[in-house]
């Protein structure tokens, strides 16, 4: 192998890192999502601007090809972040009790 293919290798594998840790870090992010989204005391458009996101992560229409996941990516951080203000608003505009200790 010369060095212009060992360097296209490299970017490659590169890239495909890159895009795994951003997989794993949605995933993370789609669990505590999940979470949020059990509590019943969400705004409703906070849990649809949700859900259109992940349809648009899945939807074959996409801004930019589909190599390219950014436009999906903003979309969905676009809509966790939506989501997480809602949260934080509700948990600041409660008050304060005692977390259920069931088991």
């Amino acid at each position: 192998m010369d060095g212009k293919a060992r360097l296209l290798i490299g970017l490659v594998v590169v890239l495909v890192l890159a895009m795994l840790v951003t997989a794993i870090a949605l995933l993370v992010k789609l669990a505590r999502a999940r979470r949020l989204l059990k509590d019943a005391g969400l705004p409703r458009s906070g849990k649809l601007t949700f859900w259109a996101a992940v349809i648009y992560l899945v939807c074959p229409v996409d801004l930019l090809p589909d190599p390219i996941y950014l436009d999906d990516i903003g979309v969905l951080l676009l809509a966790l972040r939506s989501l997480h203000a809602a949260a934080a608003a509700r948990r600041d505009a409660a008050p304060y009790r005692l977390p259920d200790k069931r088991l």
